[in-house]
């Protein structure tokens, strides 16, 4: 059986078909919340998903590195990897990293497969990110405690064509995840025709 095959065999077994859904923005933008009920709803809904965030890959599998734009290439490079392999599992792998640079999520792209990837623009100003700092970590950034942060001291560029922008300055979460779930189902019932 060639690898074709065994993809169309795994997508038969669970019934869907392998995506990746990937959530880029600042940090404190709401990516790893609407990721969580994003999850949650494709999990009610019997199909399966895992979410990959950034806070429990950089504590496992990137432990070694550091915050550096080369370490932040080579974070992204693992985890485009990590997605395309889930992927090809026939798994909806929900991806919840900053990702800041447009190069880097142009190739994760490309490792998913441009029919198999939904590039998802967490949008919120970074006044917004600053006033929920869910961590503290913008706070420690402003004062010289943490360098290299993204938004303050290390560049996030916009993404240029995401598939979807939810502007979390002006919705509810609920309103976002709503939007997101819509958005991705739809891509899903159009990937089984």
């Amino acid at each position: 059986m060639d690898s074709t095959d065994k993809y169309k065999s795994r997508s038969k077994i669970l019934k869907q078909e392998g995506v990746v859904v990937w959530l880029t923005g600042l940090p404190g933008s709401g990516k790893s919340t609407l990721a969580g009920r994003l999850e949650d709803k494709l999990l009610e809904m019997n199909k399966l998903a895992y979410v990959l965030d950034g806070d429990a890959v950089r504590n496992g599998l990137n432990s070694d590195l550091g915050f550096s734009d080369a370490d932040r290439n080579e974070n992204i490079r693992r985890i485009a990897e990590v997605a395309a392999i889930l992927k090809d599992a026939s798994l909806i792998t929900i991806v919840a990293f900053i990702s800041p640079f447009i190069k880097m999520r142009e190739f994760a792209r490309t490792r998913a497969g441009d029919g198999n990837f939904i590039e998802v623009y967490i949008k919120a100003s970074l006044e917004t990110c600053i006033k929920r700092d869910p961590k503290g970590l913008y706070k420690k950034a402003i004062s010289n405690q943490i360098l290299q942060f993204t938004g303050i001291t290390s560049a996030y560029e916009e993404p240029v064509n995401p598939d979807l922008v939810i502007d979390t300055d002006k919705l509810s979460v609920e309103d976002s995840a709503e939007i997101l779930e819509k958005f991705v189902l739809k891509h899903l019932d159009k990937s089984k025709k």
